[in-house]
């Protein structure tokens, strides 16, 4: 067995979701719960197809997002893991309690516009997701203005009244 790393390629400020699936249905069903969760939401979802045809299957509503997500599917090449792309402005939170209900949906490695590296293992049978390495380590820890600049921020976009 190999440890492998794969860096996420993305624009810095577009968010996705890595995860983990069971069955090729999970490209209709996650491009479902993405218009049902916002009709008007840009992304692009390239899944890993692990046996059968071994394809990267993918959809989508919005082209560039579209070709991120193959892109880096093909990229980690790790059994039936997805990755989400989300066209700017669109967040992961909106979206990811949807994605986290659908049937087929082991697992979620990640959700976030961080730079990140996927550690894969690699063996002869193929190639699956350990973790990975999001964003990069904490400065220290925060005072009293790191704080209220959090809260201000929260409130700001929305997220805490």
């Amino acid at each position: 067995m190999q440890l492998v790393t794969v860096k996420i390629e993305k624009p810095d400020d577009i968010n996705f979701i890595l995860g983990q699936s069971h069955f090729i249905k999970t490209v209709e069903d996650i491009h479902e719960a993405m218009v049902q969760a916002n009709p008007g939401i840009k992304f692009g979802l390239g899944f890993c197809e692990s046996s059968g045809a071994r394809l990267v299957r993918w959809s989508g509503t919005d082209d560039a997002m579209i070709e991120l997500a193959k892109r880096n599917a093909l990229a980690l090449a790790a059994g039936h893991s997805f990755v989400l792309f989300l066209g700017a402005g669109f967040f992961p939170v909106s979206v990811l309690n949807a994605i986290k209900m659908i049937p087929e949906v082991c697992r979620i490695f990640c959700a976030t516009a961080n730079p990140v590296e996927v550690v894969l293992a690699e063996t002869e049978q193929g190639r699956g997701v350990l973790g990975v390495v999001d964003g990069g380590r904490p400065q220290g820890i925060e005072g009293e203005s790191d704080i209220a600049w959090r809260k201000d921020l929260l409130r700001k976009i929305g997220y805490k009244f």
